[in-house]
């Protein structure tokens, strides 16, 4: 499966799960706490280049929910 498959597919679990942001210091606040888990694995001693992966792709992923839900 490719990245951005990855991405879709994490994209379209959050509108299901919890639709769109509430505003957009909701989105903010989401995307820093995808970004402190990211930073949380970046910071081990031994990081999982996996873990890392996933981290971004839910970055990305809600990043461009931030996006979306602006127009």
């Amino acid at each position: 499966m490719t990245d951005n498959q990855l991405i879709d597919i994490e994209l379209k679990y959050s509108y299901g799960k919890y639709g769109v942001f509430n505003s957009t210091h909701e989105g903010y606040a989401v995307i820093l706490e995808e970004l402190d888990e990211l930073w949380d694995e970046v910071r081990k001693k031994e990081p999982s280049k996996s873990d890392m992966k996933n981290e971004c792709i839910q970055c990305i992923a809600m990043l461009h929910k931030f996006i979306k839900d602006l127009t």
